[in-house]
C-alpha cells in the first residue's frame, strides 16, 4: 500500500489529467487505487502516461514559445537602427541629394525643381479653391484669405473617398470622379462668395505621386505609388487631365499651381512661420520638400529666379542604402508590391506598410511557432488587413491587462483567448517597427538639414530652422512622433537641437496648394471687384 501511495500522489494526479482517472461509478471521485487483481499497478501506469503526457504537452509549448521568440528577436537585429547607422543613412541621404541635382537621373531621388521660387508671404488676398489628391481619399477646399491683417478669414472643406475600382482603372474615370465632387463643394458657395462672370476661379492642385513638373501649372505623371496604377495616366500632363474632367461638365475653374502635398506643407508652413526651410509628409505615404539656393542646382538650366531659391520636391520615399535596415518580411512585401524595387524607403517609414510589416512577422509566427494555437487564423492570411492605426492602438495600449491588443486581435483578425504574455510579444513587435521607422524618418530629415547647412551652429548663430510635418502617421502615431524627434536631437546634438523646430502643420498641403494659387493668380495687380 505505501508504494500505491507513491503513485496516487504522482504530481500528475494534481493537473487537469485527473479526469483519465474517474469513473462513472465513483461520481467523479477518483477510481480506488486497489481494487484486486493488479489494478492498482494499472493505476499507476495510467497516472504516470498522463504525466508523460502533461510533461510533453508542456515541452512543446516551451519550444514553440522558444521559437516565437527567437524569429521576434530576430526581426528585432534586423531592424536595428544604432545612432552609428543612422548617421550613415543621413549621409548616404545627402549625398543623393546632390547627386539628384546634378543631372537628370543620377539618383534614386528624383530631386523635381518644382517651379516654385516664391513661397506666400501673408500678403495674399481673395477666394480660392485646392484639390488635395494624395491617396484613398482627397479634399476640396475653399480658402477665403484677407492680408497680412486678416490672414486666412475662413476656410472649408469636405473629405471624399476614392472607390477601389476607381485606383486601377481609368483615367477619365478618375478625374471625372473627382471633378464632379469638386462641383459639388462650388455649388455650396454661399451667397456673399459668388464669383463674378468675368472671373474664372482659380484651383491649386496638390497632387501627391512623382510628377516631371514643367511650369508651375502642369506636370507629367512619372509612375503611381500608394496602390494606385492607372496606366492611360502615366506619362499625361495630370492638369490637362483634370482641366479635361472639368470642362465635360462645364465647371469654370483654373488649375494656377500644381504641386504636391509636401510643397504645399511647406508654402502653408512658411505663410505662417518664415523660419520654415524643409517640409516632410508621414502619412499614407512619405515625402520631402525644401528651400534650395537656384545656384545650387546644376541641372537647372534657365534664367536664376530672382529670390534666388527654388524648392526642390525630393520624392525621398525613393531613396535606397545598403545602410538601411531592411528585413525578410521587407524584401517579401515589396516583391508583391505594385511597384517592386521602388520606394523603399517609403515601404520602411510610411503609414501605408508598418501595420502591414507586424501581419507578415505575425503570420510566420503563427505558421512556425502556433503561435495563436494549431491553426493559422484566416484572416491573418490577408494582406494588408492589419492597418497602421490599428497597430498604433495596440502599441499604445496602456490598460494593466492590454485590453485594447484583445480587442483589436479579435476584431480585426478574429483571434480570441489570447494570453496576457501574447499580447505583450504583440506590443514588442509594434514597437520594433514603429521605432525603426521614427528613427529612419529623424534620419532623412538630419539628411536634409545637412545638405542646407543647418546641421551646425556656425560662429555662435542661433538661426531657427523650422521644418513642417504633416499626415495622420506624424500626427496621430504618439510614440512614433516622439521617437522621431528624440532621434533627431540624437542625431544633432542637444546645442543644434535648440535651433531645430519640428512644428505641426495641420493640412498644410491643401491650405498651401490654396496659397500657391493666390501667389500665382492670374488677378494679380488688378484690383478686385
Amino acid at each position: 500500500m505505501p508504494r500505491m501511495g507513491r503513485f496516487c500522489t504522482c504530481k500528475s494526479a494534481e493537473t487537469e489529467q485527473l479526469s483519465y482517472l474517474r469513473t462513472p461509478r465513483s461520481k467523479g471521485s477518483l477510481s480506488r487505487c486497489c481494487d484486486g487483481e493488479g489494478s492498482a499497478v494499472g493505476c499507476a501506469v495510467a497516472v504516470c502516461a498522463a504525466a508523460a503526457l502533461v510533461v510533453h504537452h508542456r515541452m512543446k509549448s516551451s519550444g514553440k514559445w522558444a521559437q516565437a521568440q527567437s524569429i521576434l528577436k530576430d526581426f528585432e537585429e534586423k531592424c536595428g537602427t544604432p545612432i552609428s547607422k543612422l548617421k550613415q543613412v543621413a549621409d548616404a541621404m545627402t549625398v543623393e541629394m546632390h547627386a539628384g541635382l546634378a543631372s537628370e537621373g543620377g539618383s534614386k531621388l528624383k530631386m523635381i525643381i518644382s517651379y516654385v521660387d516664391n513661397l506666400p508671404t501673408g500678403d495674399e488676398k481673395g477666394l480660392f479653391y485646392a484639390l488635395d489628391l494624395g491617396g484613398t481619399n482627397f479634399r476640396v477646399l475653399r480658402v477665403h484669405l484677407g492680408g497680412k491683417e486678416h490672414r486666412v478669414v475662413k476656410q472649408e472643406f469636405e473629405e471624399v473617398s476614392i472607390p477601389p475600382h476607381l485606383m486601377t482603372g481609368s483615367s477619365d474615370a478618375l478625374f471625372d470622379y473627382i471633378a464632379e465632387a469638386l462641383a459639388k463643394f462650388v455649388a455650396t458657395e454661399s451667397e456673399g462668395l459668388h464669383f463674378s462672370p468675368d472671373r474664372q476661379r482659380e484651383l491649386g492642385f496638390t497632387f501627391s505621386f512623382p510628377v516631371r513638373q514643367t511650369s508651375i501649372s502642369s506636370g507629367t505623371l512619372i509612375k503611381w505609388t500608394k496602390g494606385f496604377l492607372i496606366e492611360d495616366a502615366v506619362g499625361q500632363d495630370v492638369v490637362g487631365e483634370l482641366t479635361k474632367a472639368m470642362e465635360r461638365i462645364f465647371l469654370d475653374m483654373r488649375v494656377t499651381a500644381l504641386v504636391n502635398d509636401t510643397i504645399g506643407t511647406l508654402a502653408g508652413g512658411r505663410y505662417n512661420n518664415p523660419d520654415v526651410v524643409a517640409a516632410v509628409i508621414l502619412g499614407t505615404g512619405t515625402n520631402a520638400a525644401y528651400v534650395e539656393r537656384a545656384h545650387a542646382i546644376p541641372k537647372w538650366h534657365g534664367l536664376l529666379p530672382k529670390s534666388g531659391d527654388m524648392v526642390i520636391n525630393m520624392e525621398w520615399g525613393n531613396f535606397r542604402s545598403s545602410h538601411l535596415p531592411i528585413s525578410e518580411y521587407d524584401q517579401a512585401l515589396d516583391t508583391e508590391s505594385l511597384n517592386p524595387g521602388e520606394q523603399i524607403f517609403e515601404k520602411l517609414i510610411s503609414g501605408m506598410y508598418l501595420g502591414e510589416v507586424v501581419r507578415r512577422v505575425l503570420y510566420k509566427m503563427a505558421d512556425e511557432a502556433a503561435f495563436f494555437g494549431d491553426t493559422i487564423p484566416e484572416k491573418l492570411k490577408i494582406p494588408f488587413i492589419l492597418r497602421t492605426p490599428h497597430m498604433s492602438a495596440m502599441h499604445q495600449d496602456t490598460t494593466p491587462d492590454l485590453k485594447i491588443v484583445a480587442k483589436k486581435l479579435k476584431d480585426i483578425l478574429e483571434i480570441s483567448n489570447t494570453s496576457l504574455k501574447m499580447r505583450k510579444v504583440i506590443v514588442e513587435l509594434c514597437d520594433i517597427v514603429a521605432t525603426r521607422g521614427a528613427r529612419l524618418s529623424a534620419a532623412g530629415i538630419a539628411g536634409i538639414l545637412k545638405k542646407i547647412g543647418r546641421d551646425t551652429l556656425k560662429d555662435g548663430e542661433k538661426q531657427k530652422s523650422v521644418v513642417s510635418l504633416d499626415g495622420g502617421l506624424y500626427e496621430h502615431y504618439t510614440k512614433f512622433r516622439t521617437c522621431m524627434e528624440n532621434t533627431l536631437t540624437e542625431l544633432l546634438g542637444e546645442e543644434v537641437s535648440e535651433n531645430i523646430i519640428i512644428e505641426h502643420s495641420n493640412d498644410g498641403s491643401g491650405i498651401g496648394a490654396a496659397l500657391l494659387a493666390a501667389s500665382h493668380s492670374q488677378y494679380i495687380g488688378i484690383d478686385e471687384s
